[in-house]
């Protein structure tokens, strides 16, 4: 099925572009929820006329995303975890840790955002990077220490 998009969404594309998705998912999510239309002669030329407004859209899409960029380029996020034998977590630290850490440093992000690859399962300092537009991508330090043993 060909849509036309009326926003962006990460996983097909930028406002205003063509794509193909699943029959059910365009008629079920996309199509449904206003976030696209049909790709018919008549739409085409709709989007054609509209496309200055969504350029417009996505310039200032972008630059809120390299605002922000900007704003968290330099983050650290500390988090503390139980370790096991010296370096070893109990269990690990995953892109909802972080988005908590940056939470509580009043940034708010979404989860789906931070690009981790894999859980952390060590201390030490590791390097994520955040997608915050298309080609937006910066990168937060994230230090993973021990936490404070109790007497």
């Amino acid at each position: 099925m060909r849509v036309i998009l009326k926003e962006t969404i990460d996983t097909l594309g930028i406002a205003g572009t063509e794509c193909d998705v699943a029959a059910g998912y365009g008629r079920n999510y996309l199509l449904s929820q206003g976030k696209a239309i049909l790709a018919t002669p008549q739409n085409r030329k709709i989007m054609e006329q509209a496309k200055a407004k969504l350029e417009l859209q996505i310039a200032k899409e972008r630059k809120i995303a390299q605002e922000m960029a900007e704003k968290i380029k330099n983050v650290v996020c500390t988090i503390k975890a139980k370790v096991h034998e010296d370096i070893r977590l109990y269990g690990s630290v995953t892109t909802h840790d972080i988005k908590d850490s940056l939470n509580n440093q009043n940034i708010t992000l979404e989860r789906r955002s931070i690009l981790l690859a894999e859980p952390i399962k060590e201390i030490g300092e590791y390097k994520v990077p955040i997608r915050l537009y298309k080609d937006v991508e910066p990168e937060i330090t994230v230090n993973v220490v021990p936490e404070e043993k109790e007497k």
